[in-house]
């Protein structure tokens, strides 16, 4: 019974994606999250390699830790991500997730990560296995499940992303693991209910946010999904 309690009350964590926010309004698009009930700032960082798609560096992210009063959790979607983890950090990065499919020493990448004094996640891409996280499940803070493949906003959900947050929560029960679930991509108020009954943690959301009349609204909405 103690834990079916916990559970209903665990906490759900809100982190828009600057990815759909407006740039040539950047400043104010910051404001309006530091305004609502959202967590953390999602960064998603994209080379053009990793995935078909460039975003923003170090300089941008240097301007956004400059008025953000939330963390910036940077997730990497580059090859080679240790060449740059410094640099990140330096930047501002307050998490940093790497993709198990860009880590020849994915358990090398996290400790470099932590290193840091900073939290450390790995990311896994539509088609990856979660078993994949079996021996680092313990080593690291969180798991972020792509619900999308990487590379672009507005996509559609992909639905078995379910199964493998049930298996991820599995896992991390069986290992006794204290990482959270971060889910990302296609995510709006009608699968967010689900996807934290599941086991998520941290839902990033970036269209429904940003594309909305009331953007805080939504944050507020989905905040509010755990005690719904």
């Amino acid at each position: 019974m103690k834990k079916k309690i916990e559970e209903k009350n665990r906490s759900l964590l809100v982190a828009p994606s600057l990815l759909s926010a407006d740039f040539s309004d950047l400043k104010s698009e910051i404001e309006m999250i530091n305004n609502s009930m959202a967590d953390w700032f999602h960064l998603d960082i994209m080379d053009g390699v990793f995935v078909p798609n460039i975003t923003f560096g170090f300089e941008i992210i240097k301007h956004i830790k400059k008025y953000a009063k939330k963390p910036l959790d940077v997730h990497l979607m580059i090859i080679d991500p240790d060449k740059y983890i410094k640099q990140f950090v330096e930047a501002g990065a307050d998490l940093i997730s790497v993709h198990i499919e860009a880590c020849t020493h994915l358990h090398r990448s996290i400790q470099l990560i932590k290193s840091h004094g900073i939290k450390a996640g790995v990311a896994l891409n539509p088609h990856s296995n979660v078993n994949q996280l079996e021996d680092i499940i313990s080593d690291i803070d969180f798991v972020l499940i792509m619900s999308v493949n990487p590379g672009f906003g507005g996509q559609k959900f992909i639905e078995n992303s379910f199964n493998k947050i049930n298996q991820l929560k599995n896992l991390i029960e069986t290992k006794k693991s204290s990482a959270l679930i971060e889910v990302d991509g296609g995510i709006n108020l009608n699968n967010a209910k689900k996807l934290y009954d599941c086991g998520a943690n941290v839902l990033v959301a970036g269209n429904s946010v940003f594309t909305s009349q009331n953007p805080k609204k939504i944050i507020s909405q989905l905040k509010n999904i755990s005690v719904s």
